[in-house]
């Protein structure tokens, strides 16, 4: 039989909670946003259970849930971990979320529903094998197989941001602080907080990432340094994925991802990095932007096709 049904998307945030209904086309039929009840874990799952009210009252039907979040679900607790939303940490949002609303909710990491998204009807739709790469203030990264989450038995399947630098040169270790208490992590190098640190550290001045790029696409030197070393590190960091993983397809979002100089410079540096000399992987910028991570939190509920 054809699916029919309607889908309804959460994408949690530290700042905002959005939702969006979409039919089992990819269509979207509505969609809203409230500020996040920050600190607040009750007021976060109220809100929550609010916004998905309020899709199936505007449309007039019922739909599957599926929420991303940052952080995952321990296989082990059921409580949420490593988030930097830390109210969330500990706590039994799966369970607790299934129960206000009394039907199953699918929960994943925010970035694997990114991954999803594009592999479901996005940049990499139908794509076997896609790693999912956000680069925004931090970095995160997430696995699609065959347009489902591969989250792996301890919930962090993709996370590459937590892991450090590769290869690295002598001015780079130990690196950056990390808030997860470790030095040198991939998140401290290739966001825009890392942009913005290294051109500070290289010339004791602060600009942010935007002023940056604009800096370094208006021809500054400067910022063309910076720019390329951030490059360079993605490079080293991707080329870690592609040797372990080798994804069919890597697709970028995030605020980063629109740096488009990113997709000339990659081709031609992961070469010197991924064991073998070889790396036609294919890096694109995301289709759906800033809306992947709802979209993808909807289709936590695959596709069924008759």
């Amino acid at each position: 039989m054809t699916d029919t049904g309607m889908r309804i998307g959460i994408d949690l945030g530290g700042t905002k909670i959005e939702v969006l209904a979409i039919d089992c086309q990819g269509v979207e039929l509505a969609r809203h946003r409230v500020d996040t009840p920050r600190n607040d874990y009750d007021a976060t799952i109220s809100a929550m259970v609010g916004l998905v009210r309020r899709m199936e009252e505007e449309t007039g039907n019922t739909g599957t849930v599926g929420a991303g979040i940052p952080g995952s679900i321990s296989r082990i607790t059921g409580l949420v971990k490593n988030s930097n939303s830390t109210w969330l940490n500990g706590r039994p949002l799966h369970k607790d979320l299934t129960a206000a609303l009394g039907r199953e909710v699918r929960v994943a990491n925010d970035a694997n529903c990114f991954a999803v998204s594009e592999a479901t009807d996005g940049a990499a739709a139908g794509v076997h094998v896609v790693y999912g790469v956000i680069l925004g203030t931090g970095c995160g990264g997430g696995v699609a197989i065959d347009g489902r989450v591969h989250a792996g038995p301890n919930g962090v399947g993709g996370e590459w941001g937590h892991n450090p630098l590769p290869w690295q040169r002598p001015e780079e270790n130990p690196g950056p602080a990390c808030y997860c208490g470790k030095r040198g992590c991939m998140e401290m190098w290739v966001s825009g907080t890392g942009i913005a640190l290294d051109y500070k550290e290289v010339t004791g001045r602060t600009r942010t990432t935007r002023e940056i790029v604009s800096d370094f696409e208006a021809g500054d030197e400067v910022a063309a340094a910076s720019v390329e070393r951030f490059e360079d590190r993605l490079a080293r960091g991707l080329a870690n994925v592609i040797n372990i993983l080798d994804p069919d397809v890597i697709v970028i979002g995030g605020g980063v991802s629109r740096v488009q100089h990113i997709y000339q410079a990659l081709p031609g540096l992961l070469p010197k990095y991924v064991f073998g000399g070889e790396a036609s992987t294919p890096i694109l910028p995301a289709m759906y932007g800033d809306s992947s991570g709802v979209r993808g939190a909807a289709w936590l509920w695959p596709i069924q096709r008759s």
